[in-house]
């Protein structure tokens, strides 16, 4: 099934910035023993997305999903307080303290990920209050969902799932492919597909795997709404000048 529509907008282009012990760092698979360090300054690195025209930026706080709480807030500040980057937060957001300190610090959005599975109703009364600066975070691995740092399996299916917080009036979804998650081998057409085709309504952010640009101009022609990628820039395999064709 082809789900190629008459072109929209430019998918909206947003690199990761992933943290541990403060600095830019990229995993395999979600794997903490594949950790490799691109950056000991992830303001610095931010901000050179900024200079190429990026407005938006995902951040991870991986001591934060790991540990269950935010960790790597006064990260989140540098960088809401020393860019003009529009910063979706994610990472060890477990409660309503935790959701406060990451607005405080100048998240534009946050990502539910492994509470939207443990916490139905928190998360529900987070969506009823903050509406589209929500964005539900679902992390699958043959279209099950993972959580708390993809550590944790679980039997709940990603279409149910959405189908769930469709009920509540989610706006935004993150969805990544662990399998594909920091390989560089390709990312999960026919999965986006398949979602974008059942939920259209959803803005759909695709992520993992993005290898080429030519992997991003796919998403694009298929109308995924945006796409998060950083093993890419960080390996050279995708420079920002590369991306200027999708900015607006």
């Amino acid at each position: 099934m082809s789900f190629i529509q008459q072109k929209k907008s430019n998918i909206r282009i947003i690199p990761a910035i992933d943290i541990i012990d403060g600095k830019c760092i990229r995993l395999e698979k979600g794997n903490f023993a594949s950790k490799k360090i691109y950056n000991e300054n992830p303001l610095e690195v931010a901000k050179r997305f900024e200079d190429n025209g990026i407005k938006y930026l995902h951040l991870v706080d991986l001591d934060g999903a790991k540990k269950r709480e935010i960790v790597n807030w006064n990260i989140l500040e540098k960088i809401s307080t020393k860019t003009g980057l529009k910063v979706d937060f994610g990472g060890g957001v477990q409660t309503d303290e935790d959701l406060r300190i990451a607005f405080e610090c100048g998240a534009d959005k946050v990502t539910a990920g492994s509470i939207a599975i443990k916490n139905y109703k928190l998360v529900a009364s987070w969506i009823v209050k903050y509406g589209e600066k929500i964005i539900l975070g679902a992390d699958v691995n043959d279209e099950n969902i993972s959580i708390h740092g993809w550590e944790e399996k679980t039997n709940i299916n990603i279409f149910d799932l959405i189908n769930k917080y469709l009920k509540i009036n989610i706006k935004q979804i993150i969805c990544t492919d662990i399998s594909k998650d920091g390989m560089l081998s390709g990312t999960s057409n026919e999965l986006y597909q398949k979602i974008k085709s059942k939920f259209p309504e959803i803005f759909l952010i695709a992520s993992g795997g993005i290898s080429k640009i030519d992997d991003i101009k796919i998403l694009n022609d298929l109308n995924i709404d945006g796409v998060i990628f950083g093993k890419a820039i960080y390996e050279n395999r995708i420079k920002l000048s590369d991306l200027k064709e999708f900015l607006c």
